[in-house]
């Protein structure tokens, strides 16, 4: 159930094309099948959005993603569910860990299938916590750029001074290779972990009271571990300015998502779940213009205290999610991204961690803006020396 849509005939007629042409020996992802989450537009397959109010759709022209993943040489195999317009009302999308659990949202589809080994890669977007929540869940790389480093033209806007891309992908050398191939720049080499130890700047109580029974205590041994393979570790305090970025986040969000879906709020009101009635857009039409201005100020105020809160260190080490997959449809706790979502920062989950139901827990990396290649290379180090 990880597929909205799935084009095996499309995808068989594409391989055998990029075969013919002897793309196979030159091009970065040549043969690689690709999923695509059913915001991102394309024109050969629907795309719904995750709504009933837009079934069957069928755009134009594919997104900038989906357009240089097939230049690339990518087979894209199908749409992968979405939440309701990548917000809070699930989709028919389980945990292939378990599947009474969620696989998290709003990405739920392209993280299940890249778990499910359906995919090596998927594309998915983050406005909240949609690409590193379901990588946690879901126990795969999930990977989000710094904010506008890769192009959104042709995905669906939520709210666009959030809205990212994210990547999903079973290893760290995969997803640096997929940032690359949607950048459109040749790709470069994997990064090297030999003669490189990150400085990593461990966030061991951010949101502490928020996380599960034995999640801090999982990453504590991970800090630890890194330390004894040769990371330089310290513990750091975010400071109260940063931790309250939640609630801005929440307005901005909001304000910006009822905006963007004015026509479905108008002339399509009952088919719009409850659950984003009551959640979304009764935020965002509570939110006043001034309200909106005076969070999009503090955010402001806040990325130009970055270099405060990373100090001396390369990446910063937290939590990608309270802990394991929740039982039920419920997505999760969104508060451990959106801090960082505000921020524009890039992210990783890395499948490090687990629970006391052995389920998956992802450690998430953090870099500066602009830092992604640090990032990964801090990502494959701490994936060689933290399992």
């Amino acid at each position: 159930m990880a597929f909205e849509h799935l084009d095996a005939e499309g995808a068989r007629r594409a391989a055998n094309a990029l075969d013919s042409r002897g793309g196979a020996k030159t091009l970065p992802i040549a043969g690689a099948p690709f999923g695509i989450k059913d915001i991102i537009d394309t024109a050969d397959m629907p795309t719904g959005y995750g709504s009933p109010i837009h079934a069957g759709h069928r755009p134009s022209a594919d997104a900038a993603c989906v357009a240089l993943s097939r230049k690339a040489g990518g087979i894209a195999l199908g749409k992968t569910v979405t939440t309701e317009f990548a917000n809070l009302h699930p989709g028919k999308t389980r945990n292939p860990h378990d599947p009474r659990r969620t696989p998290g949202g709003s990405s739920s589809g392209s993280a299940a299938a890249v778990a499910a080994m359906m995919l090596p890669l998927a594309l998915g977007t983050q406005t909240t916590s949609s690409t590193i929540r379901p990588a946690s869940f879901c126990g795969v790389v999930g990977f989000v750029p710094s904010y506008g480093s890769i192009s959104v033209s042709g995905v669906r806007a939520a709210a666009g001074s959030l809205d990212r891309l994210g990547l999903f992908a079973r290893t760290v050398d995969d997803v640096a290779l997929y940032a690359d191939v949607l950048r459109g720049i040749p790709p470069e080499p994997s990064p090297s972990t030999q003669g490189f130890a990150p400085r990593i700047g461990f966030c061991a109580d951010f949101l502490a009271d928020r996380m599960e029974s034995g999640t801090a205590d999982a990453l504590s041994r991970l800090a630890r571990t890194l330390g004894t393979a040769g990371a330089a570790v310290a513990d750091i305090a975010v400071p109260p300015a940063f931790s309250r970025l939640t609630d801005e986040h929440r307005w901005i969000s909001s304000f910006e998502f009822v905006r963007n879906f004015t026509y479905e709020i108008e002339n399509h009101w009952d088919r719009i779940s409850t659950t984003l009635r009551e959640g979304r857009i009764s935020h965002g039409l509570a939110c006043s213009y001034e309200q909106y201005l005076a969070a999009r100020r503090l955010a402001g105020d806040a990325q130009r205290q970055i270099d405060v809160l990373f100090g001396p260190h390369d990446v910063l080490l937290a939590a990608s999610a309270a802990g394991e997959a929740p039982e039920g449809t419920a997505t999760g706790d969104f508060a451990f991204c959106a801090v960082w979502t505000v921020l524009g920062l890039p992210a990783v989950s890395l499948p490090l961690l687990s629970g006391p139901a052995g389920l998956p827990i992802g450690a998430q990396l953090l870099a500066r803006p602009g830092e992604d290649a640090r990032l990964l290379a801090a990502a494959s180090w701490v994936m060689a020396h933290g399992g």
